[in-house]
């Protein structure tokens, strides 16, 4: 079995904007293993907030008040990872890739050839659970 080389991402909005990543979070896989994980805070644009979206993911205006902007969060994460890595693997990816996409948009970056998988899509075609969400495929695979 090939050895796989991905970065599993997640972002979190601030708003129902896609362009309001408010928090990325990245999980480097080297050869089958996991070998970093990181997070970024990031001040969306004008520092906004929906009172649903601080509800799914707890964070708030004051959190990301003195948080770097996203271009800057991008620049570290390409600079340390995309040389080596091209895919990202996230759970739900058309909607962590259009996040990606609208907020690169909105800061003018380009983001070059990049590869998407979609855990979500993946696991309904293998497993037969009841559910498929992230917090239940962990709970069914025994993944802490």
């Amino acid at each position: 079995m090939s050895k796989l080389n991905f970065i599993a991402i997640d972002f979190e909005t601030a708003t129902q904007k896609r362009s309001s990543i408010c928090e990325v979070g990245i999980c480097v896989v080297r050869d089958s293993e996991i070998v970093e994980t990181r997070s970024w805070l990031v001040q969306p644009e004008d520092n906004a907030y929906a009172y649903w979206n601080i509800q799914v993911h707890g964070i708030r205006p004051e959190d990301t008040a003195t948080a770097p902007s996203f271009p800057d969060v991008w620049e570290e994460i390409a600079r340390e990872y995309l040389e080596e890595f091209d895919t990202f693997v996230a759970h739900n990816a058309p909607f962590d890739r259009s996040c990606l996409e609208r907020t690169a948009e909105l800061y003018e970056i380009e983001l070059g050839e990049l590869k998407w998988d979609c855990s979500l899509k993946r696991a309904r075609q293998i497993y037969d659970f009841e559910s498929n969400s992230l917090a239940s495929l962990c709970d069914q695979l025994q993944i802490t």
